[in-house]
C-alpha cells in the first residue's frame, strides 16, 4: 500500500469511495503522473511540476489545482466554496468527477506543453 492509499483509507468508507474516484480520474487523465503526499495530501506531479492535489475534510474535498487551474474554470466553480487557490466540493452533493477530469486535463496541457 503506497502513501496515498495510507492517507485514503484513514477516511469513513463513503469518503474513501469519493477520494479513490477522484484519484482514478486524475490518473486516467495523466497515467504517467507521480503520485506522492505533499503538504500533507496527495499530490500529483509531471516532470517533478504539480498538476493537482485534493484532500478530505469533514464535509468537503478540497481540490487544488493552483494557479490557472481555478482561474480557467472560475465560472464552472462558482458555484462551490472557494479559498485561495482551494475550492470545496461538499461531500453531501454530487462531486463534479467531469470537471475534475476537464481541469486536470488542463493543467497537464498548460503546464507542461
Amino acid at each position: 500500500m503506497n502513501a496515498v492509499e495510507q492517507y485514503i483509507e484513514q477516511f469513513p468508507e463513503n469518503v474513501q469511495h469519493i477520494m479513490l474516484k477522484i484519484r482514478t480520474v486524475i490518473l486516467s487523465e495523466v497515467p504517467d503522473a507521480e503520485e506522492k503526499i505533499s503538504y500533507g495530501m496527495p499530490g500529483y506531479f509531471l516532470n517533478n511540476k504539480p498538476l493537482v492535489y485534493f484532500a478530505g475534510y469533514k464535509n468537503h474535498i478540497g481540490f487544488y489545482a493552483t494557479p490557472n487551474g481555478h482561474e480557467k474554470f472560475a465560472e464552472k466553480l462558482s458555484v462551490y466554496k472557494q479559498g485561495k487557490g482551494s475550492v470545496q466540493f461538499p461531500l453531501d452533493k454530487e462531486i463534479p468527477y467531469d470537471l475534475i477530469a476537464e481541469i486536470v486535463k488542463f493543467r497537464k496541457e498548460s503546464s507542461f506543453i
